[in-house]
C-alpha cells in the first residue's frame, strides 16, 4: 500500500477520521485500550490496516507512527506511538510483534 503524503499528525488523523477511524486507542502492556468504549483488544483481536510514519523536522522526539486499527468486531480507531531511540518498549512480546509488522 502506498504511503500517504500528509505532512502533519492533524492531517493524518483527519483523513483517517473521515474514513471511520474515530476511536482512540492507547497502548497497554499486553493490549490496546479504548477508554471511549471500555474496549481492550488483544493482538489476536485486531488488524493494522495502515501505518503512517511521521518524522519531526529537527527533534527526534517528534517521530511518530500512526496506526489505523480495525478490530475483528468492526470497531475502527487510531493508535499513535513514538518510534526510534526514544520509544519505550513496554509491551508484551505478542503486542510488540503485531505492531512491528508495519514499522519497516
Amino acid at each position: 500500500m502506498a504511503q500517504p503524503t500528509e505532512q502533519t499528525l492533524v492531517d493524518v488523523l483527519n483523513r483517517l477520521k473521515n474514513q471511520g477511524y474515530t476511536l482512540d486507542f492507547n497502548l497497554e502492556t499486553d493490549a490496546l485500550h479504548c477508554p471511549q468504549e471500555s474496549l481492550r483488544l488483544q493482538p489476536e483481536d485486531f488488524e493494522i490496516v495502515e501505518t503512517v510514519r511521521l518524522e519531526g523536522m529537527s527533534d527526534p522526539d517528534d517521530n511518530l507512527i500512526v496506526y489505523a486499527i480495525e478490530s475483528h468486531g468492526g470497531q475502527k480507531g487510531t493508535l499513535i506511538s513514538p518510534y526510534g531511540v526514544y520509544a519505550e518498549d513496554i509491551t508484551s512480546a505478542e503486542l510488540a510483534a503485531k505492531l512491528a509488522v508495519n514499522r519497516t
